[in-house]
């Protein structure tokens, strides 16, 4: 899975079709996690379980492997960087403050230069209200 486009990749190694990606990938949707690589290594032990038995195997590995995992919450930030003139600022401030944003650099020269950090579903909404303002010129940071 991913944070815009969703793509995943499940494979059954050779285990009859369904009976080991799927479920493992079921897992991963039921503990709502992304970004993450799962392996579940079977080893025959002389027992034939058949297909029901493979997929509750492969299940139960997942699910016990996610339980002992120690999941982290990873936000997407963007970073826009903010020019404008003195006269201004209280006007991009009241903006920082009632959104909480975050200051990542600043510079008072000629004029003034933030970078803030914005979380990625928030972008636009920060990106309209200081176009709103028409006395600044915000650009996207890219990484």
């Amino acid at each position: 899975m991913g944070t815009e486009t969703f793509r995943f990749r499940a494979n059954d190694d050779g285990e009859p079709s369904n009976s080991a990606g799927q479920p493992i990938y079921g897992q991963l949707l039921a503990h709502d996690v992304s970004n993450v690589l799962i392996v579940v290594v079977r080893y025959f032990g002389g027992v034939k379980l058949g297909v029901g038995g493979l997929v509750s195997a492969y299940k139960i590995g997942a699910q016990f492997s996610l339980a002992a995992a120690t999941i982290v919450e990873r936000i997407i930030c963007v970073q826009f960087k903010l020019v404008f003139d003195y006269p201004h600022m209280n006007k991009v401030m009241r903006i920082i403050k009632e959104n909480k944003l975050e200051i990542i650099t600043q510079k008072m020269e000629l004029n003034c230069e933030y970078t803030l950090s914005v979380r990625k579903s928030e972008a636009l909404k920060i990106q309209q209200l200081y176009l709103g303002l028409r006395c600044l010129t915000i650009t996207e940071i890219e990484d």
